[in-house]
């Protein structure tokens, strides 16, 4: 396997980002190592990461990622050892994993994730069933994969605070499906620990409260290497009480869109930028690509047709959308065989386990790729992306890149841990990461 063509040029400032990551890491191992021993990491997360080739930003953290299927083979190694440790800290002698994933049955790609985090959960030493919020699944059922392997679903049972499936009593309850729908009441108040917690899910976390929590969190880690923050950080704001059916909120949506793509054009002065800027609307709660519109200028967002007004109603679940957020555009540069591509990186408690490029053949590099017709390419990795070649002294070499990469999808991490606990209903406010 290749490593992909970076079409940049690579002579910006993101090459020297990636030097003072080499050259800082040891510090950056330590900071880190101090951030996980106040703040416990989700059970795992994916991030989609942006290159501009001045710029290495994440645009979206997933804490219920449905891509595992996506990695490469030769690093299930890794996801059964951070599996372990993850699991070990809720509880210790763990034996039962309950898995309880989305309900999309008729999407074999997904069950094939479901399948291959069930095999990793084995693998670690855990006995694995899976429980199904599908109310038409009312006996164990077995589906077909693309593989030629099989999946069963079991329907979910309650008995007092303890959910599990027939003749299974699991110690820990691990979520995959992000409660887009609401938070089902048989998932409610249970006495198992729940990986991630409900409050994890789309009925209360905003995409907004993450990346604030991640621009704290870059300007802490921007002090520590003397860098720029928004060489890692995304400007954003928020536009609530927003009715796309009924027009309502458009001009709070353009203000919010102007101010922010004066902001990124003084940055672009600033660094020599030749491009021009442009800012993501996206909803505020909510996955799978949708509810999203690419902006260059205000007037956009003003007076949209029936059909935008429609896209961007409703999103997964049909959780309608009153609140967005306007975020920084970012421009991935990066491509494999022609078509644009971006990084995401996958992490088992805090420790990186592999990752993949998200190809899209239809879309350019000023566009959302988590839409219908992208593909997977697993990334090329010589070594796991959290440990850098240290003979590999060129900031652009394939491991060091990766390494890049592994440091800001941590960052992620890291604020979706903070996101977490600043959102825990019975937690003390968390203090930010210093």
């Amino acid at each position: 396997m290749t490593v992909p063509h970076l079409t940049t040029a690579l002579s910006g400032p993101l090459l020297e980002l990636e030097q003072r990551m080499l050259e800082g890491m040891p510090s950056i191992e330590h900071w880190l190592r101090s951030q996980w021993m106040e703040h416990a990491a989700p059970f795992y997360c994916s991030v989609d990461l942006r290159n501009s080739g001045f710029k290495l930003s994440p645009v979206d953290t997933n804490l219920f990622p449905g891509g595992f299927n996506n990695l490469a083979p030769e690093f299930t190694p890794l996801c059964v050892q951070a599996a372990m440790t993850a699991v070990e800290k809720v509880c210790p002698e763990a034996r039962g994993v309950l898995l309880v994933p989305e309900s999309h049955t008729r999407n074999t790609f997904y069950l094939q994730n479901v399948s291959t985090l069930a095999s990793i959960l084995r693998q670690a030493g855990m006995n694995v069933r899976i429980g199904t919020l599908i109310p038409d699944i009312t006996s164990p059922t077995t589906l077909a994969l693309p593989d030629g392997g099989s999946l069963t679903l079991e329907p979910l049972q309650r008995k007092g605070n303890r959910i599990g499936v027939e003749g299974f009593d699991p110690c820990v309850v691990l979520l995959n499906n992000d409660l887009s729908g609401g938070i089902p009441a048989i998932l409610e108040n249970t006495e198992q620990a729940m990986m991630p917690p409900i409050h994890a899910g789309w009925k209360i976390r905003r995409k907004s409260r993450h990346f604030k929590a991640f621009e704290d969190v870059t300007h802490r880690f921007a002090d520590l290497l003397g860098i720029d923050p928004w060489l890692l950080n995304p400007y954003f704001g928020v536009c609530g009480k927003i009715n796309f059916k009924e027009k309502q909120g458009e001009e709070c949506l353009a203000g919010h869109v102007d101010e922010l793509l004066k902001d990124i054009q003084a940055k672009y002065r600033e660094y020599g930028v030749e491009q021009d800027p442009f800012v993501i609307v996206k909803a505020d709660a909510g996955t799978y690509g949708m509810g999203i519109m690419t902006v260059k200028d205000a007037s956009e967002v003003r007076g949209l047709n029936r059909s935008q007004r429609k896209k961007m109603a409703v999103v997964k679940e049909g959780l309608e959308v009153t609140e967005v957020m306007v975020q920084e555009g970012i421009y991935t540069f990066e491509s494999i065989n022609d078509a644009v591509a971006e990084p995401v990186v996958y992490m088992i408690d805090h420790f990186v386990v592999g990752g993949f490029y998200r190809v899209h053949t239809g879309r350019g590099p000023d566009e959302n790729l988590n839409a219908p017709g992208m593909h997977f390419v697993p990334l090329a990795f010589e070594s796991p992306c959290c440990a850098p070649d240290p003979l590999a002294v060129e900031p652009g070499s394939p491991p060091n890149r990766f390494y890049a990469y592994g440091v800001v999808a941590r960052l992620a991490l890291l604020a979706a841990a903070l996101e977490l606990e600043q959102t825990d209903p019975l937690a003390e406010p968390a203090e930010a990461a210093a």
